[in-house]
């Protein structure tokens, strides 16, 4: 067994018994900034102005405290998960499917919500998410969230948004009169699972799926099946948003699951590609910004969470990103955003969106699902052609 999926099985063993995780207590007053401060993000989320000056969130903050800023990209959930325990990092921007398990396996501790006087702004449907609050105890600070949309190329539809997620798992012709075989990607993370059972949930309603992170075996098995056939199309299993630009750019690739930042940045590079909601919705994602338990620099990472925060911040990272602020005040007012910014990227769609979460077995909806254990190592075998 991989280091990953004992990590993973460890980890999920806890969660059935998640209310009574016990973990470090939370710091009680601020103290002087240690100098620095470490982040493992996903792309984009963690900005100096290096790409475009315009987007610097970083070089002030530094200033201000003393904190320098070192971030380690990370391209999934797992990776997340696996460098935070390796350890070494202060702060970790974890999606929904990666907070519990770091939650569970004790490598986050409680946040003192006290020491942060902007939590207050915080979204009110973001503040308890029980994706980082476990017994009423917070486990970090909301970050950002957002959709897993379908990014497509506007020559090879004709101008025409694709309605459906069909186009990347049944194989077809496409409005440029080409197959999609060899033209579409698909995320290289086992929580792509879930995509494929939210579509199985409209175009298979008899397989009686009630949530896309809570499958029975058969269920699962009706996943898998459907994930194997688009592996016969498939030219790329991506993980790295730069590459899946540069794929969309060079590669020939016309259609995929994406986030909002590729298609910002394609756009931005003037090249033909929109993204929109397919009819069967979309998965997504609500990032929390947690606290390693060993942290080295508690103090910094405060300083940064509280930062986070600001309204300016939020805006300027969620314009970046294509995502919806934590804090809705940073809706308004922004020059980045726009005043209809958090409207077109889904402020209003919160409830539509199926938030990547870790599938466990004993499961809210049908009893005993599949866990997620299983999921690593089966779409691993899926994406070897297993």
């Amino acid at each position: 067994m991989t280091n990953l999926l004992k990590s993973c099985t460890a980890a999920l063993a806890c969660l059935s018994f998640a209310t009574q995780v016990v973990g470090a207590e939370p710091l009680k007053a601020l103290g002087k900034g240690e100098g620095a401060v470490s982040i493992v993000a996903w792309a984009g989320y963690i900005e100096r102005g290096e790409t475009d000056k315009n987007y610097d969130w970083v070089t002030g903050f530094e200033k201000e405290t003393g904190c320098k800023v070192s971030v380690k990209t990370a391209a999934t959930s797992d990776e997340m998960v696996s460098l935070m325990n390796e350890g070494g990092f202060d702060l970790v921007t974890a999606s929904g499917d990666a907070s519990l398990r770091l939650i569970a396996g004790k490598r986050v501790q409680p946040i003192n919500t006290d020491l942060i006087p902007s939590f207050k702004n915080v979204d009110q449907r973001l503040q308890d998410g029980p994706w980082y609050t476990v017994g009423g105890v917070h486990y970090g600070v909301p970050y950002l969230w957002g959709p897993n949309v379908l990014m497509y190329n506007t020559d090879a539809f004709k101008d025409k948004a694709p309605t459906s997620w069909n186009v990347v798992f049944e194989e077809q012709t496409l409005p440029d009169g080409k197959s999609n075989k060899g033209r579409v990607q698909a995320y290289d993370g086992a929580i792509y699972i879930a995509d494929a059972a939210m579509y199985l949930m409209a175009h298979k309603p008899d397989l009686g799926i009630k949530d896309p992170y809570e499958l029975t075996e058969d269920q699962y098995k009706a996943a898998l099946d459907l994930l194997r056939g688009q592996r016969k199309l498939v030219s790329r299993y991506w993980h790295d948003a730069m590459i899946q630009i540069d794929d969309f750019k060079n590669e020939g690739v016309v259609a995929s699951g994406s986030w909002p930042f590729q298609v910002n940045l394609l756009q931005a590079d003037k090249q033909k590609i929109a993204s929109t909601f397919p009819e069967e919705g979309v998965t997504g994602w609500a990032d929390t910004t947690m606290l390693h338990v060993d942290s080295e620099h508690p103090n910094c990472a405060y300083m940064w969470m509280e930062h986070s925060l600001q309204a300016k911040v939020q805006g300027d990272a969620a314009a970046w990103f294509g995502a919806v602020p934590s804090v809705p005040a940073a809706c308004k007012g922004n020059e980045l955003m726009g005043e209809t910014g958090c409207a077109n990227n889904g402020f209003d769609h919160f409830d539509k969106i199926k938030f990547w979460k870790t599938p466990v077995a004993k499961c809210t909806t049908q009893g005993e699902c599949v866990p997620y254990h299983r999921w690593v190592s089966d779409y691993i075998g899926v994406i070897g052609g297993r």
